[in-house]
C-alpha cells in the first residue's frame, strides 16, 4: 500500500472503460478511494456531490476534451488535476498547464509513475484539518458495505453481489441519505434511458433489498422516495 495515500479519494475521468477500471484497480489496492467518470457531464454530476483529493482527466475525449473540462473546473475549484494524454508534445503540455493542470502525463504509462506523481501532488497539498474524513464503509444493522473494496459483508462473511448490484451500490454508497432517480441510476448503469430499464431497475433493487434488509417488504435502508427514487440510508 502507497504510504500516502491515506485514504485520498480520486476521480478518474477516462472514456475508455478498460483504462478507467486499470486505473482504478491500481489505485485501490494502493490504499487510495476511487470514483470513475466516463465523460465531462459524468465527472460534472460527481462533483456535484463529492469532494476529491485529485482528479485525473484524459484529455481526448469525445465532446468537451479534458482540456476544456480542466479550464471550466478551475474557475471554482483548487482540487489537484493530472491531465493524461496519448499527444506528449511540448506544445499540449504547455496547454495543459495554462488550463490549470497540476501534473501531465504522456501514455503509454506505468501505473507506478502515475503512483509515484499521485502520492507526489498529494504531498505538496496543505492538509486540512478541518475536513471530514470519509466513511469507508456503510453499516446496515448486520450488513457493513466496504466502500473501498466494493464489498458487503454480513458480519465475518462476505455476501455475494452481481455486477449490477454492485453498481448500485456505489452509487448509493456516494451520495448516502440522498435520493437517486430511477433515471440517473439507468444513466449510471449504462442501460439507455427507456421505461423498460426503468423498470429493470425497480427488480435490481427488490433483489439488492433481499440481501441487506431484515425485512425486504419493509426496507430499513434501502428507501423508496415518493417521487424522487430511491434513497440509502445507513445507521
Amino acid at each position: 500500500m502507497s504510504i500516502d495515500a491515506d485514504g485520498a479519494h480520486i476521480l478518474i475521468i477516462d472514456d475508455d472503460e478498460r483504462i478507467r477500471d486499470l486505473l482504478a484497480r491500481f489505485m485501490v489496492k494502493n490504499g487510495y478511494l476511487v470514483s470513475k467518470a466516463r465523460d465531462a457531464a459524468h465527472a460534472r454530476r460527481l462533483l456535484a456531490g463529492l469532494e476529491f483529493d485529485l482528479l485525473i482527466i484524459d484529455v481526448m475525449m469525445p465532446g468537451e476534451d479534458g482540456f476544456s473540462l480542466t479550464r471550466d473546473l478551475r474557475l471554482s475549484l483548487s482540487t489537484p488535476i493530472m491531465l493524461l494524454t496519448a499527444r506528449g508534445e511540448a506544445e499540449d503540455r504547455i496547454k495543459g498547464f495554462e488550463a490549470g493542470a497540476d501534473d501531465y502525463l504522456p501514455k503509454p504509462f506505468e501505473p507506478q509513475e502515475l503512483l509515484l506523481r499521485v502520492n507526489a501532488i498529494l504531498r505538496r497539498v496543505p492538509k486540512d484539518i478541518s475536513k471530514p474524513v470519509p466513511p469507508r464503509t456503510l453499516q446496515m444493522g448486520k450488513f457493513r458495505y466496504d466502500i473501498t473494496r466494493s464489498e458487503l459483508w454480513h458480519g465475518e462473511e462476505a455476501v455475494r453481489l452481481t455486477s449490477t448490484e454492485n453498481a448500485l451500490m456505489r452509487v448509493f454508497a456516494a451520495t448516502p441519505n440522498v435520493a437517486v432517480s430511477r433515471q440517473r441510476l439507468v444513466e449510471e448503469l449504462g442501460q439507455g434511458d427507456s421505461s423498460a430499464n426503468e423498470r429493470a431497475i425497480d427488480v435490481q433493487i427488490t433483489r439488492l433489498r433481499r440481501k441487506i434488509e431484515a425485512d425486504p417488504k419493509q426496507p430499513r435502508y434501502l428507501q423508496t422516495v415518493r417521487g424522487a427514487g430511491y434513497l440509502l440510508a445507513p445507521d
